[in-house]
C-alpha cells in the first residue's frame, strides 16, 4: 500500500486534508553540465548582477534551497562557486609576482636600449660591447615575453572562472521565504465564499454536465469548433455575452486595482527573449517542453536579439524600468496592466484542464510593483516606506475583493517550495471550485472529495531583488547612501478564461437553464443579469 500523503494544515480552522495535485510534481530534468545557448544581448541590455558574495557566505543555505525548490541538479553550484572563487583569488595573487617582474624587466630593457642608442650616437663603444648589450636585451625581452604569456594564460583562466561563477549564480533559484512551506504540500490559509462544513447542495450531488464547456457551447458563449479550424487545439472564440463578459472582467479588475492605487498600463505582448529569462521565465519547463514562443527571424535578422511572445504582462511591466534607477522618494511604484498572454505549455491534458482552463492564448490583468526594503533592513518602521511585504498584502487584498464579490467559492493556499518558480521567494495561490471536476462519492450522504475540484485562478509572489538584479534596476537616495536593488512583487488581478469558466459553472441555474451574472459585473455588461433563456 502506498504511504499516506502528508496533510496540509489550515492556519485558521486547523483542518487537515490530503492534497494530490501538488504531490505529483516531478523533479526537474536539469543537467548541471548543460548550458542553454546565450541569447544575443545588445550593448544596451541591462547587466545582470547576482549577489555572488552572499552565495559564497551562505553556500550551504543555497545548496539546501536548490534541493527544496526542485532544482536538485543545481545543489552543487554553490560549492562550485566557492571553488572557482578561491581559484580566481589564487590567480589574482599569483599574478602579482609576474606583473611586478615584468615591470622591472621593462625598466631594465628601457635603460639598456637608451644606453645602446647613446653609445651608437657617440660612437664610444666597440663591437664586443655592443654585442653584449644586444644579447642582454634579447635575454630580458625573452624573459618578459615568457612572463607575459604566463600572465595571459592565468588572466584568461581567471576570466573563465569569473564568467562561470556568474553563470552558476544566475542559474540558482531565489531563496525561499520563511513563510514558504518546505516540500510539496501547500498550507491552507482560508476559504472564500465557502464553508466546507456546510457546502452548497450541488457539491453533495455532483453533476458532470455542469461544465463551462457544455454551458458555454449551449448558450453560444464559446466556440471551440471554429478555433480548431482556424488555429488548432488550445484556442477558442468567445462570442455574444461571452465576449462581453471578458471585457467586463478586465474593466472590473482594473477598477478595483485602481481603487487601491495601482496605475494602469497597456504593455506590449512581445519582448526580447533575454528580458523574459531575466524575469525567471525559461524557454522550457521541467519536462523539457516548450513554455515560451520565440518569434522566427529572417536570415538578415539572425544577428539581432531574439524576441518572444510574453506569457504574462509581468515581463514587460518588469522591463519598463530595466537598466534604470528609481529615486527612493518615488517608491513604491504599483502598476496594473491587461494583456494578451501566450503559453506554449503542452503538459498533460484531461477533464480537469479541458475547455478554457488551460489554453495557449488568453487575456490577463496583471499587477506588478517595486518597493524599497531599506527601511525594513535598517529596523525602521515602514510608515511612509511600504515594503514588498506591504505590497504583497495589497495584492492579496485586491484578489480577495475581486473573487469574493464575484461570488466564487475559493480557497487560499500558501504554496510550497516545489511549486515556486525560479524568481519567487514566496507565493500564494487562490483556487476556485469547479463543479464539473467533482466526482460522486460512494455514499450519497458523504461529501465528495474536493481535492480534484479546485483550480488556480490567481497567484501572488514576492521576488525580493531577484528580478531587479537581473534587469539592472536600482534605487538611489533616501536614508541609505549606496544604491541598492528594489524588491519586486507581482500578482494576478484577473485570469479571464479561468474566472469566466468558474462563473459559468458556479452561476449555472439548472432549473432555468441560465447563468446568473455576478452583480459586480452587471454594470460593465450593459445591465445583463442572466445569460440564457428567461
Amino acid at each position: 500500500m502506498a504511504p499516506a500523503r502528508p496533510p496540509f494544515v489550515c492556519l485558521q480552522c486547523k483542518m487537515t486534508s490530503s492534497r494530490s495535485p501538488v504531490s505529483a510534481i516531478l523533479r526537474r530534468a536539469f543537467s548541471s553540465s548543460s548550458r542553454r545557448p546565450e541569447s544575443i544581448r545588445p550593448a544596451t541590455a541591462p547587466k545582470p548582477t547576482p549577489d555572488i558574495k552572499h552565495i559564497r557566505q551562505h553556500a550551504e543555505l543555497y545548496s539546501r534551497n536548490s534541493v527544496d525548490r526542485n532544482y536538485s541538479a543545481h545543489a552543487d553550484y554553490p560549492g562550485q562557486i566557492l571553488q572557482l572563487s578561491e581559484e580566481a583569488r589564487r590567480l589574482d595573487h599569483d599574478l602579482n609576482a609576474p606583473r611586478s617582474r615584468i615591470k622591472q624587466l621593462e625598466k631594465a630593457i628601457g635603460r639598456l636600449a637608451n644606453a645602446a642608442r647613446q653609445q651608437l650616437q657617440q660612437g664610444t663603444e666597440g663591437k664586443e660591447n655592443d654585442g653584449k648589450q644586444q644579447n642582454e636585451l634579447a635575454s630580458l625581452r625573452a624573459e618578459a615575453q615568457k612572463l607575459k604569456d604566463q600572465s595571459l594564460t592565468m588572466t584568461t583562466r581567471r576570466t573563465t572562472c569569473t564568467d562561470e561563477i556568474h553563470r552558476l549564480a544566475l542559474s540558482l533559484p531565489n531563496l525561499s521565504s520563511a513563510d514558504t512551506p518546505v516540500g510539496t504540500e501547500p498550507t491552507l490559509v482560508e476559504y472564500l465564499n465557502f464553508n466546507p462544513d456546510a457546502p452548497p447542495d450541488w457539491v453533495r450531488h455532483p453533476d458532470p454536465t455542469r461544465s463551462h464547456v457544455a454551458i458555454g457551447t449551449s448558450l453560444g458563449l464559446i466556440d471551440f469548433t471554429s478555433s480548431a479550424t482556424t488555429t488548432g487545439w488550445g484556442w477558442y472564440f468567445l462570442t455574444n455575452e461571452g465576449a462581453l463578459m471578458e471585457q467586463a472582467l478586465i474593466q472590473y479588475a482594473l477598477s478595483v486595482a485602481r481603487k487601491h492605487g495601482w496605475k494602469p498600463v497597456s504593455p506590449p505582448s512581445i519582448v526580447y527573449s533575454y528580458i523574459a529569462e531575466a524575469c525567471g521565465f525559461q524557454p522550457r519547463d521541467q519536462h523539457n517542453e516548450q513554455q515560451i514562443w520565440s518569434i522566427e527571424q529572417s536570415d538578415k535578422d539572425k544577428s539581432k536579439p531574439q524576441r518572444s511572445l510574453t506569457g504574462t504582462a509581468e515581463i514587460p511591466l518588469a522591463a519598463m524600468h530595466a537598466g534604470r534607477d528609481f529615486d527612493a522618494a518615488d517608491l513604491p511604484v504599483k502598476l496594473v496592466g491587461p494583456s494578451r498572454c501566450y503559453r506554449a505549455e503542452a503538459g498533460s491534458r484531461g477533464v480537469d484542464t479541458k475547455g478554457l482552463y488551460r489554453v495557449h492564448e488568453f487575456t490577463k490583468v496583471e499587477m506588478f510593483g517595486w518597493a524599497d526594503n531599506v527601511a525594513a533592513a535598517e529596523g525602521k518602521a515602514p510608515g511612509n516606506n511600504p515594503t514588498s511585504d506591504d505590497l504583497f498584502a495589497d495584492l492579496l487584498a485586491i484578489q480577495t475583493e475581486i473573487l469574493t464579490s464575484l461570488g466564487l467559492p475559493c480557497r487560499v493556499l500558501e504554496m510550497p517550495t516545489t511549486d515556486l518558480g525560479a524568481s519567487a521567494s514566496r507565493k500564494r495561490d487562490i483556487e476556485a471550485l469547479f463543479p464539473s471536476r467533482l466526482r460522486s462519492s460512494s455514499s450519497p450522504s458523504e461529501v465528495p472529495d474536493l481535492d480534484s475540484a479546485w483550480g488556480e485562478v490567481t497567484s501572488a509572489s514576492i521576488c525580493t531583488d531577484y528580478q531587479s538584479r537581473r534587469l539592472g534596476t536600482r534605487v538611489r537616495g533616501g536614508s541609505a547612501k549606496d544604491s541598492r536593488f528594489p524588491h519586486t512583487v507581482n500578482g494576478t488581478a484577473m485570469a479571464v478564461p479561468r474566472v469566466l469558466a468558474a462563473i459559468l459553472e458556479n452561476g449555472w441555474d439548472v432549473e432555468r437553464k441560465v447563468v446568473v451574472v455576478p452583480e459586480a459585473l452587471r454594470s460593465w455588461m450593459g445591465g445583463i443579469d442572466v445569460i440564457g433563456k428567461n
